[in-house]
């Protein structure tokens, strides 16, 4: 196997089109940021003029052992599953069986938003460009690692508040996608990843192509997703996303990947047959959402941002740049295409370290023949001097020698609040127990912090890489009741906020 790779390489470093930019430079620099970043493993393919010029992997694909990834290797590609149902809905919308504006509510009654008059208005395609008027991510720690199911968790949907106006503002949304895929189920009568894989995995050839982790086994060589902390990558176990895969749940490797940029640099073609109307490829890559940027910057190569419909858009160096990143626990991926130039790049990594932004720009700038940046080294700098003073700002402010206001066993109970549901406090001998109803995985030990203050100790937190450090604090009322429960969770992905809740047991 390892020789026919090496053989693939050869052939593909030797083509006309590879001649184009020199690839052994690439590879070397691949290899040196892999390195730099410490980043376990990852897998990076190149698409040019409709064929795959470029496909490695680097690293290993679990740390502590020296199985290394190739082109063929599994990862999660988490939210770059977002074009997928854009373009799943884009085919409906061709055959004639819905509209980019028909009312969610229309496959959906059940469907509610924090607003009557914006439950009843909301349309697939504001679904699609994250313009609801939701916060950033919100939602989402009511299904991380949940045993909800998409309908449970949609109609949790109107207990989340409103962060701007309708139509108003951006809030990237997994929980609309979510709904978007239970959109295109009510349309079609199948599951979200019986369409997908009918629509795309079938006729792109992306035969490793998977939704669910129950198929890694079967498929095999996979790499594996690892947790960063105390300077150190630890693998983790798959977290099955197949619940949300509308949002986040494909997993596939570089060289299915490059059949997906293929199609999609080819305008919805392939091999002649036309999966995809021009009319929904250009709706697709129309901002609908745009974002500021800032003009006074010496970088001119960006004029214009904005979001399409599972796709971010924007010009680069005057021309088009099409793509998407993705972040899945332990795993994180980016795509990017130039159209103009029928070029296009996929990273996949199994670590928590955005490697694959500077990677992506450092190849696109050699295939654009503009002058190079060493955009590992800036970035990797850049992000070394960000210092997160948020876990040590807490601990410092902890008050030592403090008492709580009440025996232990008055804070135990049953806690609710309307976005998730029940959450249950317990006394084990003296110790404090908290539980997630919906989250098993989440369970902790909540021990002494200060005052009315508990550190939560996760049962599984070496599996757990988004957050490590949280407390949470019981509620009392003038009269030493307690009332609720509010958490404090410092991390960039998932609002525990959320899961504030009223003792009512």
């Amino acid at each position: 196997m390892k020789k026919l790779f090496s053989l693939f390489l050869v052939l593909i470093f030797l083509s006309p089109v590879a001649a184009q930019v020199d690839l052994n430079k690439l590879d070397a620099y691949y290899a040196k940021a892999l390195k730099d970043w410490n980043v376990p493993g990852m897998s990076i393919g190149i698409v040019k003029d409709g064929k795959l010029i470029f496909a490695k992997g680097y690293g290993v694909k679990e740390a502590g052992k020296n199985d290394k990834p190739d082109e063929n290797t599994l990862y999660a590609i988490a939210s770059n599953s977002k074009a997928f149902t854009s373009a799943a809905i884009g085919q409906l919308v061709d055959e004639g069986k819905m509209s980019w504006d028909d009312n969610v509510r229309k496959y959906i009654p059940y469907f509610e938003l924090y607003d009557p008059w914006v439950s009843d208005h909301i349309t697939v395609r504001d679904l699609l460009c994250h313009r609801a008027g939701l916060a950033e991510f919100g939602g989402d720690i009511v299904w991380y690692r949940s045993n909800l199911n998409a309908e449970q968790i949609i109609r949790r949907i109107k207990h989340l508040p409103p962060a701007y106006d309708f139509r108003a503002g951006y809030g990237y949304s997994n929980v609309m996608y979510i709904t978007a895929g239970e959109v295109i189920k009510q349309v079609t009568g199948k599951p979200w990843g019986q369409v997908i894989s009918e629509s795309f995995f079938t006729p792109l050839d992306m035969s490793r192509t998977i939704t669910t982790t129950r198929d890694l086994d079967k498929k095999g060589n996979y790499a594996m997703p690892h947790r960063f902390a105390d300077e150190k990558h630890s693998p983790i176990q798959w977290e099955d996303w197949s619940g949300v895969e509308a949002t986040a749940g494909i997993i596939s490797s570089v060289k299915d990947m490059s059949q997906w940029m293929i199609f999609n640099l080819n305008h919805g073609i392939w091999n002649k047959d036309t999966l995809l109307s021009a009319s929904s490829r250009n709706t697709v890559w129309t901002p609908h959402n745009n974002f500021v940027v800032n003009h006074t910057d010496k970088d001119n190569s960006i004029h214009l941002r904005g979001y399409g419909l599972g796709w971010g858009v924007n010009d680069y160096y005057g021309k088009l740049r099409v793509g998407h990143t993705g972040g899945y626990s332990g795993m994180l991926s980016g795509v990017a295409m130039i159209p103009e130039e029928n070029l296009g790049v996929v990273i996949l990594t199994n670590g928590m370290k955005g490697i694959f932004g500077p990677l992506i720009n450092y190849t696109l700038e050699a295939f654009l023949k503009v002058p190079q940046k060493d955009w590992s080294a800036s970035e990797l700098a850049r992000r070394n001097a960000i210092k997160d003073t948020r876990i040590a700002e807490r601990k410092a402010a902890r008050v030592t020698g403090t008492k709580t206001s009440l025996p232990v066993e008055k804070y135990t109970g049953e806690y609710f609040t309307d976005v998730y549901g029940k959450i249950t406090v317990a006394d084990n001998g003296g110790l404090l127990r908290i539980n997630f109803e919906h989250t098993p995985d989440l369970s902790a030990t909540l021990h002494h912090w200060h005052y009315n203050v508990f550190e939560i100790k996760w049962d599984k937190a070496d599996q757990l890489p988004w957050f490590t450090f949280g407390t949470v604090k019981f509620v009392l009322d003038n009269n030493t009741n307690v009332k609720g429960i509010e958490f404090d969770v410092p991390n960039d992905d998932f609002w525990f906020e959320e899961l504030n809740a009223r003792k009512v047991k």
